[in-house]
C-alpha cells in the first residue's frame, strides 16, 4: 500500500509537472498574434462585433491566466468602419485553479486610453443598440458562420437548483485618461466626459473599497464645463443586493455660458445606500456647499420598483441670497439695497418625479419669517400651492422701483400740479381758477406678463401679522388667490389700516389678447390723507374715508385701464379737513361783493373742517361723474356737481354753498352776514389737478350775477309789500314780485 501511495504521488508530480511544462511551451512556443484575424473572425460570429487588433497581445497561462492588450477598438457589425470604442491598453489577469470553484480572482486591472462614442443618429437610432446584433444584410467579404447549436436545456431538478453566485477578487482597478462622449444629431447636443481616472483599492464583497475619480464635463447646449473629483468607500453585499458608498466627498467647480463669466465651486458628502431587496435608497449626513451656499439634510427614497418616494429633511444655513446668485452669474430684480442679505431655511421634503412639497416651513428672509407649507403638484402643469403665515413682511423692499417712463410722466405730473398750486391758494380768493390738467398720468409700459400668466396654476392661502404693500402698514392681512387656465382669481384681500379696515375682491382673465379687470374694493373709516401721503402726494383732504367700488377694466398698461374704467363707487368722509381751503372766505368775498364793499385784507389759506363729505360716483372710460356732492360744514352746506378725469387725475365741479343760519361774525366786517344771506347758494367753480382739493375753488362770478338778482328781487318784493300792504289783491302782489325775479 505504502508503494502504490508513492507510486500515486510520483505520476501525480509528473502530471503536474506535464501541465507547467505544456503551459511553458504554450506561452513561449504559441504566439496569439498569429491569429489576430482567428480571434476577429470569432469575436463577428459570437460577439456579433467588428474587434480590431492593431497592437501586440500578450498572455500567459499559468498559474494566472492572462491578457494585455494594445490598439484595440470595436466596432458593431453594422457600421464596423464607425468604431464606437478604442483603448490603447487593456491588461488584466486571473488566477486558474479558483475558477474552477466559481471565483474571480484578479490582479491589477489596468484600462489606458479608453475612448468610447456613444452617438444618436438623426432619426434617433443609437450606435449603442447595434452592439451584439447581426445586420439585416451581412457583409460578403466577411460571411458570418452559424452559432453552435444552443445547449440542451437542463433537467428540471437542474432547473430549480439555485445558482451559486460568482466570487469576485481583484487586487485594483485602475483606469487612466478614459473618455466618454455622447452626440445627439437630433437636437445637436453634446456631452463628454474627459481625462478620467478611476483607482481603487482591492475590490472584495462585503469589504469596503476605497475609491477616487475624477473627470471633467462637458456639454455644447449650453456651454458647460465641470471639474468633477468624487472620492470614498464602496461596499457592496450581492447576496442581501445592498451597496453602500461610506464617507463619499463629490467637490469641483462650475463654468460656462448660464453663468455669465463666474464659477461655482460646490462640494457634497454624506453616506449613500441603495437596498435593493426593500426598495430603498437613502442620502444620510449631507451636507452641500456652493459658493455662499451650505446646508444639511437627509433624504430616503421608498418604492424603488414603482414610482419613488421622496422625503427627508433639508437645513440651509444663513445666507447673503443677493450675493450668491450674483455669484452664480444671474441677475434678480431690481430690489431695494440689502434686500435677500440674509436668507435661511428649514422644512420637510417630500417628492415624486412628478411633484415636491417643503412642509413644516421655517423661513427668514432679512426680518421677516415665514412657516406653512409650498408645494410644486405637477411640474408639468406648473402646480404652484401655497399656504403661508408670516410676522412681518414689506413687500415694496422687493418691487422693482418705478420704470424710466413711469419716472418722466410723474416728474411731468408733479411739475404741473406744483405750477399751478402757487397760484392756486384758495386763501385769497382773487387768483385766476386753475385750468385743467392736460398732461396724461398714467404709463403705457406693459404692466402684465400675460403669457406666464396664461400658463399659472396656482393657489395660495397668505396671512400676514403686518403687510406694508404701496407704504400702507397693513395689520392682519389675509391674501387667498388661485389662478388656473388664464383666468386668476383674488379670492380675498383684507386687513387692518389706521384703525380702520379694507377688503378687495378681483378677478384678472388674460385669455384673450387683451387683459380683462374686475375689481370690487371696500374701505371702511380708513384715514384718507394716510392712503394719499403713502403715495407720495400732498393729501388735499383729512379724514376717515368710507368707500364701496365695483370696477372694471381692460388692457394692459396704467394708461389703457384708466382709459376703459367703468363701474360705480359710493363715498363718505367723516370728521375731515379741507386742508389749506378757506370755504369761507369764498363766502366772504362773494357776501363783500353784493355789499359792494371791500376786504380790508387778504389772509392766508387756512383749513375748513367739515363734519361730512360724500357722494356717488358713475365712471365711464375713466371719467367719473358725481352730481351729489355735499358736504357738511358747521353753519353751512356745500353742494356740488361736477367730474373727475382719471385720466388727467382733474376735476371741474360747480359747487354751491347755503348758510344755514349761523350768523356769527366773519373774518371781515365787509362780509356779515345778515338775515337776508340765509338759504341763499353761494357759486363757486373748482377746476384744476385732483390733488389741489378745494384749493382749486374760486367764486364763480358768471353764477354770482344770478345771486345778485335773486336778492334785488327779494328786496323788490318787500318793498311791494310794504307800499301796497293790503290795498290789492295777493294774486297781483304776487304776480308784480315775479316780473322782478326773473
Amino acid at each position: 500500500m505504502k508503494a502504490f501511495g508513492k507510486i500515486l504521488g510520483l505520476v501525480l508530480l509528473g502530471l503536474l509537472l506535464i501541465i507547467v511544462a505544456l503551459g511553458f511551451a504554450l506561452t513561449h512556443l504559441f504566439d496569439p498574434n498569429d491569429y489576430k484575424d482567428e480571434i476577429r473572425q470569432i469575436a463577428r460570429n459570437k460577439a456579433h462585433i467588428e474587434l480590431t487588433l492593431n497592437g501586440d497581445i500578450g498572455w500567459s497561462l499559468f498559474p494566472w491566466l492572462g491578457l494585455e492588450l494594445h490598439e484595440a477598438s470595436v466596432a458593431t457589425l453594422a457600421k464596423p468602419n464607425e468604431p464606437f470604442a478604442d483603448l490603447q491598453m487593456l491588461g488584466l489577469s486571473v488566477r486558474v485553479l479558483p475558477l474552477l470553484r466559481r471565483e474571480v480572482q484578479m490582479s491589477d486591472v489596468r484600462v489606458e486610453g479608453l475612448n468610447l462614442r456613444l452617438n444618436r443618429d438623426k432619426d434617433g437610432h443609437g450606435n449603442w443598440e447595434d452592439i451584439g446584433k447581426v445586420p439585416a444584410t451581412a457583409n460578403p467579404a466577411t460571411p458570418a458562420t452559424p452559432d453552435e447549436p444552443a445547449p440542451a436545456p437542463q433537467t428540471t431538478a437542474q432547473a430549480e437548483k439555485p445558482a451559486q453566485p460568482v466570487r469576485l477578487d481583484i487586487d485594483s482597478l485602475t483606469v487612466n485618461n478614459a473618455r466618454v462622449e455622447y452626440n445627439d444629431e437630433q437636437t445637436g447636443k453634446q456631452f463628454s466626459a474627459e481625462s478620467i481616472q478611476l483607482s481603487t483599492g482591492p475590490v472584495h464583497d462585503s469589504t469596503n473599497i476605497p475609491v477616487k475619480l475624477t473627470a471633467f464635463l462637458g456639454s455644447n447646449q449650453p456651454v458647460l464645463r465641470v471639474r468633477t473629483e468624487l472620492n470614498g468607500e464602496l461596499r457592496f453585499e450581492r447576496a442581501l443586493q445592498r451597496y453602500k458608498f461610506e464617507d463619499m466627498k463629490l467637490s469641483g467647480e462650475v463654468a460656462g455660458d448660464p453663468l455669465q463669466g463666474k464659477t461655482v465651486t460646490f462640494a457634497a458628502q454624506g453616506q449613500l445606500l441603495l437596498d435593493k431587496a426593500a426598495n430603498v435608497a437613502e442620502w444620510t449626513g449631507i451636507k452641500i456647499s456652493a459658493n455662499q451656499l451650505r446646508a444639511l439634510g437627509e433624504l430616503k427614497v421608498n418604492d424603488l420598483d414603482k414610482t419613488p418616494q421622496i422625503n427627508g429633511g433639508i437645513s440651509i444655513a444663513q445666507l447673503d441670497l443677493a450675493k450668491f446668485i450674483d455669484s452664480i452669474g444671474q441677475q434678480l430684480p431690481a430690489m431695494a439695497e440689502g434686500s435677500l442679505s440674509k436668507v435661511e431655511l428649514v422644512s420637510r421634503v417630500a417628492a415624486t418625479p412628478t411633484s415636491l412639497s417643503l412642509d413644516n416651513i421655517n423661513l427668514k428672509i432679512d426680518d421677516s419669517s415665514f412657516s406653512g407649507r409650498i408645494a410644486v403638484e405637477d411640474f408639468a402643469r406648473q402646480s404652484l400651492r401655497a399656504v403661508l403665515k408670516a410676522d412681518t413682511f414689506n413687500v415694496d423692499r422687493y418691487l422693482p422701483p418705478k420704470s424710466a417712463e413711469a419716472n418722466s410722466a410723474t416728474q411731468v405730473r408733479q411739475a404741473e400740479v406744483a405750477s399751478t398750486e402757487a397760484d392756486a391758494m384758495a386763501g385769497s380768493g382773487s387768483t385766476p381758477l386753475p385750468d385743467k390738467p392736460t398732461k396724461g398720468a398714467w404709463s403705457t409700459e406693459r404692466l402684465l406678463p400675460v403669457e406666464r400668466l396664461r400658463k399659472l396654476d396656482v393657489e395660495a392661502d397668505l396671512t400676514f401679522g403686518q403687510l406694508t404693500l404701496e407704504k400702507l402698514p397693513i395689520q392682519n392681512a389675509v391674501l387667498k388667490a388661485n389662478g388656473k387656465q388664464g383666468l386668476l382669481t383674488l379670492e380675498n384681500l383684507r386687513g387692518d389700516l389706521y384703525d380702520g379696515n379694507f377688503e378687495t375682491k378681483a378677478t384678472l382673465d388674460v385669455r384673450q389678447d387683451v387683459p380683462a379687470l374686475n375689481l370690487q374694493t371696500n374701505i371702511s373709516k380708513v384715514p384718507a390723507e394716510k392712503i394719499l401721503e403713502s403715495q407720495g402726494k400732498k393729501p388735499p383732504v383729512k379724514g376717515l374715508v368710507t368707500l364701496n367700488s365695483t370696477l372694471t377694466g381692460n388692457g394692459n398698461s396704467q394708461k389703457a385701464l384708466i382709459d376703459t374704467l367703468n363701474g360705480n363707487a359710493s363715498f363718505v368722509i367723516n370728521n375731515g379737513v379741507l386742508l389749506n381751503a378757506n370755504l369761507e372766505q369764498q363766502l366772504c368775498k362773494g357776501i363783500a361783493t353784493l355789499n359792494r364793499k371791500t376786504l380790508s385784507g387778504e389772509p392766508r389759506g387756512k383749513d375748513t373742517p367739515f363734519q361730512e363729505l360724500r357722494g356717488n360716483l358713475t365712471l365711464r372710460n375713466g371719467v367719473a361723474s358725481n352730481p351729489d356732492l355735499k358736504v357738511r360744514i358747521p353753519g353751512m352746506t356745500v353742494n356740488g356737481d361736477g367730474d373727475i378725469d382719471l385720466r388727467v387725475l382733474g376735476m371741474d365741479y360747480r359747487v354751491g354753498i347755503i348758510v344755514e343760519g349761523d350768523t356769527s361774525a366773519m373774518p371781515d366786517p365787509a362780509c356779515q352776514v345778515g338775515d337776508k344771506f340765509v338759504g341763499i347758494e353761494w357759486p363757486l367753480r373748482c377746476r384744476g389737478p385732483l390733488e389741489l382739493g378745494a384749493k382749486a375753488c374760486r367764486l364763480d362770478n358768471e353764477r354770482m350775477g344770478q345771486v345778485a338778482s335773486k336778492l334785488a328781487g327779494d328786496k323788490i318784493s318787500e318793498k311791494i309789500d310794504e307800499k301796497l300792504g293790503d290795498k290789492v289783491s295777493p294774486e297781483l302782489k304776487n304776480a308784480l314780485k315775479g316780473l322782478f325775479k326773473r
